[in-house]
């Protein structure tokens, strides 16, 4: 199952958008394989160029991408947060983001960083005093909101989706059973006409079994065993015409709860 399935990610993509305007946090959206379903948005140039535009910023951060979960700290410093989207226990992909500072930043320990990824200190201090920073009582706040919001939509409509299908089987399902019905009820006209040809071949039985007398006794078992054959045809009939009566009646209620 993949999100595109039952989801508009451009809506999704909107939603993050307006989120990250107001918290002034990044975010970007990958599915279960780790591709990327929506826009970067919100980030700055200190993670995205800088930082994982070295080979080592670039495995230290894919490292932090990987392994971190909920709201934490990344190898340099900055908070980010990784949120899980699924429908049950299914996973469909996450939110990963967040490239804020929780406190104004020690420029010496950045400028240490961006020694060891191979980074001019200066380049990399100048686009650090662009990242945004919020306590980190507020980016734990936001990133969760965030991730509620988005997979309480996922669920809605998968959950949507997935009635809309049921919905459309049982549709499908009750003509069918309708058609079903239709030959049954054929074949049960047939059946009234059998049981009145063995009525009255039970009739022509007796008369004949009366004609023969002492050698009609043969007569008069056919005729009883044709008598049998009739009551009990009609039995059979009945039935299947009181069922027939019964499944109409569910099929209709199954109708009318199918267009609600």
């Amino acid at each position: 199952m993949h999100i595109s399935d039952f989801f508009d990610l451009s809506l999704l993509e909107q939603i993050m958008s307006d989120w990250s305007e107001a918290t002034g946090m990044a975010t970007i959206a990958v599915d279960d394989k780790g591709n990327y379903i929506t826009k970067e948005i919100g980030f700055t140039d200190f993670c995205m160029k800088h930082t994982r535009g070295s080979a080592e910023g670039l495995r230290r951060c894919t490292n932090c991408d990987n392994t971190g979960c909920g709201t934490y700290f990344c190898h340099a410093g900055l908070m980010d947060f990784s949120i899980e989207i699924k429908v049950g226990d299914t996973y469909l992909g996450k939110i990963i983001g967040g490239q804020v500072l929780p406190e104004q930043p020690d420029e010496e320990k950045f400028r240490k960083i961006a020694t060891e990824l191979g980074i001019d200190p200066n380049t990399y201090i100048t686009a650090l005093r662009k990242v945004p920073v919020k306590s980190e009582t507020s980016i734990r706040a936001a990133s969760k909101l965030l991730g509620e919001m988005v997979n309480l939509l996922v669920n809605f409509e998968y959950n949507k989706t997935a009635n809309t299908n049921l919905i459309t089987t049982l549709e499908n399902n009750i003509e069918q059973a309708a058609d079903l019905i239709e030959e049954i009820n054929k074949k049960s006209a047939a059946l009234d006409k059998i049981e009145g040809k063995q009525k009255i071949l039970s009739l022509n039985a007796s008369i004949e079994a009366a004609r023969a007398g002492e050698f009609g006794k043969g007569f008069t078992v056919v005729a009883s065993e044709f008598g049998k054959l009739a009551v009990n045809s009609g039995e059979i009939n009945r039935s299947i015409k009181t069922s027939l009566k019964s499944l109409t009646t569910v099929i209709d209620e199954l109708e009318k709860s199918s267009v609600k």
